[in-house]
């Protein structure tokens, strides 16, 4: 595909992503401001995602191989190698709190209904770490999942392979004994490259929702931590190897 292509099909769905938030925007403050209704604003959103892949012609092959039961709060962790991998985790079934970068609050209107509907941490201070954490186990008690990207940002250098997990996402598995789901992300490092250009690709989108990993007596948080990181891991390697070059969507 050309580049003057790709920049079109990116200027597209760049443009798309803000009209559509703007257009559902009313209805987000409805749902922060009415008590309770703030399930309702995050379902409002997995529909989002679902509308805006269909918008820009990516479609999204969800692996689910997972047995969620309704109303149960799982941890979601999944690798994060491209900018599109939040906007993804939208698939994740019920209802679900992200837990993402403090720096989302400074985008204007977008951030105001992140921080109001999920959670925002700033990793270089300590004292946010901890209420971050705080929140996520609050919300595990209300029966809300969570989602994390335990690598802590974008990070690696070489995807599809990832960086070490930090541990903070393992601890709170272990005090709420809440299950683990590794969820991965095959794709979307081809599909949009961290990199200085930040241009779309055709490429299909595939999502892995992996069986669930639970807390026992038997495991430390390492032992949580290695076993997610090889599932996910397992199947990136799997399927970057199957298809050194994921097909795309043009014939």
């Amino acid at each position: 595909m050309s580049k003057l292509i790709r920049k079109i099909y990116t200027v597209y769905a760049g443009l798309l992503f803000v009209l559509s938030f703007l257009i559902i925007f009313p209805f987000f403050l409805i749902c922060i401001w009415v008590p309770g209704w703030q399930r309702l604003g995050r379902k409002i959103n997995r529909y989002w995602a679902k509308v805006y892949f269909t918008l820009i012609f990516l479609p999204v092959q969800v692996d689910q191989r997972a047995r969620l039961e309704n109303g149960k709060a799982y941890i979601f962790l999944a690798n994060h190698f491209s900018y599109l991998d939040i906007a993804m985790m939208g698939f994740i079934p019920g209802d679900v709190q992200f837990v993402g970068k403090a720096s989302i609050r400074k985008v204007p209107l977008f951030g105001y209904y992140f921080k109001k509907l999920h959670i925002a941490v700033d990793r270089s201070r300590l004292k946010s770490r901890a209420e971050t954490m705080r929140r996520a186990a609050l919300a595990l008690d209300q029966k809300s999942s969570i989602v994390l990207f335990p690598e802590g940002g974008i990070y690696t250098q070489n995807p599809p392979k990832m960086i070490p997990f930090k541990n903070g996402a393992f601890r709170l598995a272990i005090e709420k004994q809440i299950p683990i789901i590794p969820v991965t992300l095959s794709y979307n490092h081809l599909i949009l490259p961290d990199d200085s250009q930040l241009l779309l690709n055709f490429k299909k989108a595939k999502m892995v929702i992996h069986e669930a990993i639970y807390p026992s007596e038997n495991l430390t948080e390492q032992d949580l931590r290695d076993l997610c990181f090889a599932v996910i891991q397992g199947q990136l390697d799997h399927d970057n190897q199957v298809k050194k070059e994921v097909p795309t969507l043009e014939k």
